[in-house]
């Protein structure tokens, strides 16, 4: 048995999420049937985490182990000849037997697109703010999220791990055109957390939090204190981090 590492892309539009569940299509369940369809029988694939219904990835990480005798770059052509077209794969490569997509992980990038106008071809892959947002302001209440924070004000209360301490490496806020670029890059992130921490941002934006209201958030440890959980379509994961040891042959 061979152990392969692919990095996909898919629009997440029309699936409940990645992570196979009993109600709705999902991602990983459409890998899933598409590796059994090439193989004859079941493959179990591995993520390096779940996204949300309508979440979006440029850089989900999986992995899968086969025994057929192809190439990295011959799996993807074959996966993306039997894939549905909002679901590429970009990269395959082999990697060791203990390579683990999800327990490796050492980092994480999120990026959150927020455009001003309307537009029918991105609805599904931006979020509208036809409002006015004090874009400095936000650069400045970013500033707080950056460091290692107890982010329990910034996940969902039922979140199911104890440990709600993360760091956040980069926050930055890009204009580009008519869109806004939130992107977050950090050791790894909490259920909803770029969601509430972007959602939250908005409200700075609006007068409505001042920036270093983030402080107090953060030292309050209650999601009653933050924002509004921003929508899914605008996410997406945009780039797993794994150590050199464990990026492949």
């Amino acid at each position: 048995m061979r152990r392969f590492k692919c990095t996909i892309q898919y629009d997440g539009t029309g699936y409940s999420g990645y992570q196979v569940q009993p109600n709705g299509v999902t991602i990983q369940e459409v890998v899933e049937e598409t590796l059994a369809r090439m193989h004859k029988h079941p493959v179990k694939v591995i993520g390096s985490g779940r996204t949300d219904a309508r979440v979006h990835a440029q850089g989900q990480v999986i992995h899968f182990d086969t025994e057929l005798a192809i190439a990295p770059d011959s799996m993807v052509k074959a996966l993306n000849t039997l894939l549905p077209d909002d679901i590429r794969v970009r990269d395959c490569k082999e990697v060791a037997s203990d390579f683990e997509a999800r327990y490796d992980v050492v980092g994480k990038e999120y990026r959150y697109f927020v455009r001003r106008t309307e537009d029918a071809f991105r609805r599904h892959q931006s979020v509208l703010i036809p409002y006015a947002l004090d874009l400095d302001v936000m650069r400045q209440a970013m500033t707080y999220l950056v460091g290692t924070h107890d982010f329990s004000s910034f996940c969902v209360a039922k979140t199911e791990t104890d440990n709600r301490i993360r760091t956040i490496y980069e926050a930055e806020l890009i204009e580009y055109g008519e869109e806004m670029i939130f992107r977050f890059k950090g050791s790894g992130f909490l259920y909803n957390q770029i969601r509430i921490m972007v959602g939250t941002l908005f409200d700075v934006g609006r007068g409505r939090f001042a920036a270093t209201d983030i402080k107090k958030m953060l030292a309050a440890k209650d999601r009653n204190v933050a924002g509004v959980t921003a929508p899914p379509h605008g996410l997406y994961l945009w780039e797993v981090f794994y150590p050199e040891s464990k990026k492949g042959i």
